[in-house]
């Protein structure tokens, strides 16, 4: 289906963009890597729970995924993908210095 095959690509481009494998990034999301091949030729569907699993990985959105609407800002989607594989630690760690730097921006009257 043309679809799949529109679906497919816009993966791939994903997985490209990240400078992954197919193995790499099939492992990261969970699924085989001839599935994911698969996906990305347009052979087979995207389930839900597999479109899930990109989506909080790559921090791409469903809507760029299914329909090619890349309406989102790029600089937010690549701070997304280093949260979606932080651990609860670091991202307590994140949050506290960015908390930080906003205070110091205030402080020294800095809008950036």
């Amino acid at each position: 289906m043309q679809e799949d095959y529109k679906v497919g690509e816009r993966i791939r481009e994903i997985r490209k963009n990240l400078n992954m494998n197919r193995e790499k990034f099939s492992e990261m999301i969970d699924i085989s890597s001839v599935f994911l091949g698969q996906i990305e030729r347009g052979e087979r569907s995207l389930s839900i729970k597999t479109l899930s699993k990109i989506v909080k990985f790559t921090g791409a959105s469903t809507d760029y995924i299914l329909f090619g609407n890349n309406n989102t800002n790029t600089i937010i989607d690549k701070i997304n993908r280093i949260l979606n594989q932080c651990s609860e630690e670091g991202l307590n760690l994140i949050y506290e210095f960015t908390c930080s730097i906003n205070t110091f921006l205030k402080t020294n009257n800095r809008n950036l």
